[in-house]
């Protein structure tokens, strides 16, 4: 997957996780599109509950495309170092091929790593606004559970 393939598909995230946010924080959509008041606790319970499915099915799409480019970092790599020690052009050209391979590597991991977290971080702020419009108590959020989650090493 190329950087841009994969800088795209968390921009689709993200715009994803704004538009639902703006949503919930319009006080609730109805299933005809038009704005209702969120006022009995059930339905303040439910609107975050909405709101949590809302963050993990973003997180769910951000964790695979960071898994998709963390795999993709690795074929690459391994595909330039086979070629690198391949190579019978001397040992510059081996030693060039092989750092090149590494540069890329990392460098795709970075941009990968950057992409979740931006992705993740996102997704949570969503949540936190859309929650925070159901005005529902504190005490149902699951917010404290955040730092459980993959950090993208």
């Amino acid at each position: 997957m190329t950087k841009k393939k994969i800088v795209a598909s968390l921009v689709s995230v993200g715009v994803t996780v704004l538009l639902t946010a703006t949503a919930f924080a319009q006080g609730g959509v109805s299933a005809a599109g038009t704005s209702a008041t969120v006022s009995s606790a059930a339905s303040k319970i439910a609107c975050v509950g909405t709101a949590v499915g809302a963050r993990e099915q973003a997180i769910d799409s951000a964790i695979m495309t960071y898994t998709q480019a963390v795999n993709a970092a690795y074929s690459a790599r391994a595909t330039a170092l086979g070629q690198a020690y391949a190579l019978t052009t001397g040992n510059s050209a081996i030693r060039s091929a092989i750092k090149s391979a590494w540069s890329t590597f990392n460098a795709s991991m970075k941009t990968a790593r950057k992409g979740w977290a931006t992705s993740r971080a996102a997704a949570w702020s969503a949540f936190r606004t859309a929650a925070k419009a159901c005005k529902a108590p504190a005490t149902i959020s699951d917010s404290a559970n955040a730092s459980s989650e993959v950090s993208g090493q």
